[in-house]
């Protein structure tokens, strides 16, 4: 294939990380009005790791990898899918889409804190990118709870925030511990490992799932998730990794919540404050500060993988 039909693709993928990724918050806030958060998670990841797992069977993907491989892929998917995003469904109950996502942007900014705490040095511009956008998780908190933000906002605010780190850990950690050598067979466990999990939290909380109750909207947000966030966007972004610069790939950080906030604003008629917008492109200009500043090191650790949304 010619240089213009590569990057016809290149950019093609793109677009699916960057509307894909960004409209999961949306898929998520319509799954949940009539399905339990955890429940509705937990169906997401495992219906999506017995596709992905049948595909990877049907073309003779092999599953090689040592039990410390395996609990490495486990420990990760909880910490990305049942912390992460089993968390940020059970925040959306209580704030919008749009809000969730420009907290959830903050994630990269924590992947840098945890490097410093583990003796790495950023580049004083990284560390300037980190205080715009915790500047920004800030305003957009405290205005978003003492601006009379609806009931239960500051709990939803706190449980994102704890989404975004427990992301970022998951991130941090699979980096630096055994994982299996090929990433879909890698993303398979940490799904079905993930989904298991919130299906099992979901149970303990006492969640039901009464399916005469669920909404076709909340089944068709659901598949969406399961096709399009978990299989489609993955594996867009996975392509990527190999046929793009780092430096473009990662941009969906700073552009997945801007779609999220678009999409929960026309879709939602979610409401759209100054605060937000405000902090918003704090939040933004500080990841945008971080991802630009660390592409340019060569020796530097690669920025994140998603949030949210890499499976």
């Amino acid at each position: 294939m010619g240089q213009d039909g590569r990057d016809i693709r290149v950019w093609l993928a793109l677009a699916a990380v960057y509307v894909v990724w960004g409209s999961t918050y949306l898929g998520i806030r319509i799954a949940i009005e009539t399905m339990p958060p955890l429940t509705s998670g937990g169906l997401r990841f495992v219906a999506a790791a017995l596709i992905l797992g049948t595909v990877l069977l049907i073309r003779a993907v092999p599953y090689r990898m040592t039990w410390k491989q395996f609990g490495g892929a486990a420990l990760v998917g909880v910490l990305l899918l049942t912390g992460g995003n089993g968390m940020v469904a059970v925040a959306e109950q209580h704030i919008s889409s749009g809000l969730a996502a420009l907290l959830i942007a903050a994630t990269p900014l924590w992947l840098i804190v945890l490097r410093t705490v583990f003796r790495d040095r950023p580049h004083v511009l990284t560390l300037a990118g980190v205080l715009v956008g915790f500047a920004g998780v800030a305003f957009l908190s405290l205005g978003s709870v003492g601006g009379g933000g609806p009931a239960g906002s500051g709990v939803g605010i706190a449980v994102v925030v704890l989404a975004s780190l427990s992301w970022s850990v998951g991130s941090f950690l699979s980096q630096r511990i055994a994982m299996p050598a090929n990433p879909f067979v890698a993303s398979t466990i940490e799904m079905a490992v993930g989904g298991v999990t919130l299906l099992a939290l979901g149970a303990a909380q006492g969640e039901r799932l009464h399916l005469a109750e669920v909404s076709w909207r909340s089944w068709a947000a659901l598949a969406y998730l399961v096709l399009a966030g978990s299989l489609i966007g993955f594996t867009s972004y996975i392509w990527l990794l190999g046929h793009a610069p780092i430096s473009l790939a990662s941009t969906y950080a700073y552009v997945n919540p801007v779609v999220a906030v678009i999409l929960g604003w026309l879709i939602l008629s979610e409401p759209v404050t100054v605060i937000m917008l405000v902090a918003g492109a704090l939040i933004v200009a500080g990841v945008a500060l971080v991802v630009s500043t660390e592409r340019r090191r060569p020796a530097a650790t690669t920025t994140p993988e998603p949030q949210p949304d890499p499976t």
